[in-house]
This record gives structure tokens, sequence and C-alpha cells, in this order.
């Protein structure tokens, strides 16, 4: 493998992340990272056999931080954390999403202020590297010190407790270290409070929905194009002259990628001088409203990416004279653009529906319900009930956890950041989305193909005929719910992306930002 990170010392990126977790790249713990694991590991055990009070070293925990602790048990006390605050409920969290807790948790702690043990980490790079994932249950976090009872399941089987999978097979992580010759570790001083100190789960989940989120605003601007050529829409309000006199980042790139993707459009210049003086906004305003949704996804990516190399522990070593119980771990700088990101996804649903239910209503020479024999026929009518129901199922998961605190801790932690709950509300959203833009799809491929023999660009032509091959034209009413699985599958596995952009690419048509990438 050519691509090499190195944990604790060079920058981490989403992508490089994302890479990871899929075995694209390989992180390591280089010299440079060993050197200062080590060294704030040795101030811990100073801070130990100094007796000075610090916090999760040698005094309990939340509301017993005044509680001393014992030399001799300071080791036990770091297994116990872990088996106590192992309290989440729910089905497990993706797969993905819990390798991408150990590789942000590996790259955090090998920074040296945490006074973790080298064998700690080098145990867990042992999971991510034989995709050995923990079982990680959804619910139970508040955001606050940290994402503790995820990230208690998630390194239960350091110590031999907790589930895993391995190969698909969910098994029990005594069975799994077994197998494999390895025996438990034995924590040491602040060990297990490091590793469940910090923002790991809402980080991952963030990092995926940055990804999903991309995807889905690039099939925004793509799908949205199919339906105004079927709506036979303007491109006038797509020039750039007049995004540059209102220059927000999101809507200049969107307005750039839509007038790109229809520029030479047979169908756009049939109608040049037609007598119609503008579209309703669902096209006309594409740029402004998928790309408010853009800046939201550029917003939420750079906070991520901070996060992504930041020290969540707490407290923070600095060495054996200098330590400090801070609030690094509170959620709240991510679970607010999560709840942005979040009206920011469900907006690109809600237009998304405005624009089939324009296509259905036989305006602009389409024919009623997107059908020839309507009547005998319902055609096109029903698929918008259906993205009517997820809009408004998206709208009430809009409302922002971030803006919710219950006390916990008896006080001690008497306002938390319920960021967990915005990380995963916005997969929610980001879930049914997918199935709008895929009615959506299905609306616009019909639509398109009223406006015969005409012919629209070399991406929208691509991306029509893939459709094409999966769902065929609507003669006569069928199960349409079998066509909308079928267009739903070509949105989530990367299809209609790839298509469109294998074409772009044969046509030296470019619709890219650097900006606006995970790299």
């Amino acid at each position: 493998m050519s691509n090499i990170f190195n944990y604790g010392t060079d920058h981490l990126t989403i992508g490089i992340c994302l890479d990871i977790a899929s075995g694209k790249t390989k992180g390591i713990i280089n010299k440079e990272a060993a050197d200062m694991i080590q060294a704030s590991w040795r101030e811990v055990e100073k801070i130990v056999h100094s007796h000075h009070p610090v916090y999760g070293i040698n005094t309990g925990f939340g509301p017993l931080c005044d509680t001393r602790i014992s030399e001799e048990d300071t080791s036990l006390l770091q297994s116990n954390i872990l088996k106590s605050h192992s309290v989440g409920v729910g089905k497990p969290i993706p797969q993905e999403i819990a390798k991408l807790m150990m590789i942000t948790k590996v790259h955090a702690l090998a920074q040296g202020y945490s006074g973790i043990a080298l064998k700690t980490l080098e145990r867990i790079i042992w999971h991510i590297d034989n995709d050995i994932v923990p079982v990680v249950p959804e619910k139970g976090s508040v955001g606050a010190s940290g994402d503790l009872a995820p990230l208690s399941h998630l390194f239960l089987p350091l110590i031999g407790l907790g589930e895993v999978f391995e190969n698909g097979e969910r098994q029990p992580a005594s069975k799994l270290l077994n197998k494999h010759g390895l025996q438990p570790l034995l924590l040491g001083p602040k060990e297990g409070l490091a590793l469940i100190n910090g923002t790991q789960f809402i980080l991952s989940f963030a990092m995926k929905a940055v990804q999903r989120l991309d995807d889905a605003l690039n099939r925004a601007d793509l799908i949205g194009a199919m339906s105004l050529e079927g709506l036979m829409g303007s491109i006038r309000p797509f020039d750039e002259r007049l995004h540059q006199i209102r220059p927000f980042k999101g809507t200049r790139m969107v307005a750039h990628r839509l007038f790109t993707l229809l520029d030479g459009s047979e169908i756009n210049s049939s109608h040049i001088n037609c007598d119609r003086v503008q579209d309703p906004y669902s096209l006309r305003c594409m740029p402004q409203v998928h790309g408010a949704s853009r800046n939201a996804w550029l917003h939420l990516k750079e906070l991520t990416e901070i996060e992504l190399n930041s020290v969540t522990d707490n407290p923070v070593i600095f060495n054996a004279d200098d330590t400090i119980s801070g609030g690094n771990f509170h959620g709240q700088p991510l679970a607010l653009p999560l709840d942005y990101a979040t009206t920011a996804a469900a907006e690109i649903g809600n237009i998304a529906d405005r624009r089939c239910y324009l296509m259905s209503e036989g305006r602009y020479g389409l024919p009623k319900l997107l059908t020839h024999d309507a009547g005998l026929n319902s055609g096109l009518m029903i698929p918008q009930y259906t993205t009517a129901a997820l809009v408004t199922e998206n709208k009430t998961l809009c409302f922002p956890a971030s803006a919710d605190s219950v006390p916990t801790s008896l006080g001690q932690e008497d306002h938390v950041s319920m960021g967990s709950i915005s990380g995963r509300k916005l997969h929610q959203v980001i879930d049914n989305i997918e199935y709008i833009q895929a009615i959506e799809l299905l609306y616009a491929a019909q639509a398109m193909d009223f406006r015969r023999p005409l012919r629209s660009t070399p991406v929208i032509e691509a991306c029509h005929e893939l459709v094409r091959q999966h769902v065929d034209f609507i003669q006569d009413d069928r199960v349409f719910a079998v066509d909308i699985n079928s267009l739903h599958k070509l949105i989530t596995d990367g299809s209609l992306l790839q298509t469109a952009g294998e074409a772009a690419i044969a046509h030296h048509i470019d619709l890219s930002h650097d900006e606006f990438g995970i790299y």
C-alpha cells in the first residue's frame, strides 16, 4: 500500500479518514508520534506517584471528582469506567462509523496530550487494519463529556468485553481475542478516561454526513438540470454575471454547474425566444437554494476538519505539573453546524418535491401527470405523495437537538450538546433525500422524453440513458415502487454521479470546484 498516514503528526482530512476506513490508506504511528505518546504516558506515571490530585487519574469521575483513589487502584478505576459507562441502547451504528471512531480517536490520542500507552493505541490500530469492528449501540450519548457511552462500548473489546464484528459475524470480543491469540489489555492510569472522553461519535457521523451530503448536493444540481430541461426552463438565471453581484460561494458554484450542464442543449435552444417571462422559483432559484445548502455544507466540512485534528480529551496533560481539566470534549462546536446542515439537507428535498409537482401539473406542453392517457392511468400522480411525505418527515427532524440540554451527572454536567442526536438525525434526512431524488429522477426522465427528438447536453443525456437502462418509459400504470427502488439504487451506489462524471470528462466539461472537496 503506497498511501501512508502518520497518526498524531500528519494533517487528517475527511477524505483521508474515509480512505483509511476503506483500506485505501494505512495509518501508522511513526517515531515522532511514538515519542510524544510515551512522554505523555510517563508524565501520568509521575502524577500517580506524586499523589497530587488530578481529575480522572487519582480521583473519581463526574460528581465523584473529589473522591481520591489510591495508587494501587488507579488501574482498576480505568477498567471500571469502561464497564460502568457502557450503557448504550438501540441497534448498532454502521460498522464504517465505528471504524471512523477508532481512526479519529487514535489520531487525537497520538498527539501526546492524553497519557495513553503506546500498546493501547497499537491494539486499536490492529482492530482498524484487520477490519475487526466493535459493536456500538446508536443511542445513549448526550455529547458533553464526550460521547461517553458509545466510546465505552467501542473500547470494551480492549479489555476483553463487549462484542465485535468480523467478516459480518457478530461475536463476543473474548472469543475473538482467543481466536487471534491476544490477551485483554490491562489499562494504566488515565487510559480509560482518555479512551471515552472525546467527540469521536459525533465527529464520525459528521464526517460521513459531509460525504453523503456532498453527493446529494451534486445530484441535486444534476437532477434539477434534467427537470429544468423537461419543463423547458431557462438557463438565463444561471448567468455568471448575476451571481458576481451577490457572490455567495455556494450560489456561484451551483450557478456555474447548472449553466455548464445545460449550455448547448437543443432543448434549451428551441425555446430561447418564447414568451415565458420567468420560471417558478424551484427552477430559477436553484443557485440560491441549492447554493445556500452548499454554504452550510462548507461550514460543516470546515469545522469537522478542525475537530478531526483536535485533542478532545480531559484532562489535557502538558506535563506532570501542568494539567488542565477543561471542556474540549463538549460537542457544541459540531452540534450547531450539524443541526444547520440538517435544515440545509431538508431544503434540497423540499425544492425537489416542488419540481416533481411542477412536472405533474400539465404545464409548458407536458401532459398532465406525465402520461398520455390520464384517467384510465393515474400516471405519475402518486409518487409525488411519497416525496411530500418524506419532505414533511424531514421537516419534523429539523428541530435542532442542540437547542435542548438535559443536565446530567448530578449537575456537574449541567449543559450538554446533544450533538450525537444531531449527527444521527442528519443521516435520517439524507436517507429520505435519496428517495426524493430517485422520484425526481423518475419524473425528469419521463418529462425529457416528451421533448424528443430534441436532445440535451452530453452529461444530461448520459444520465437519461442510464435511467432508461433500468426504468422504461411509462406508457401505462405499473407498480412504480419497483421503478423508484431501481433509481434509488443508482443513487446510493454512486452510478448516477459516476455516469455524469465520466461523460463530463469525455467531453472536457469541468463541474468541479476545489474548495468543495473533502481531501
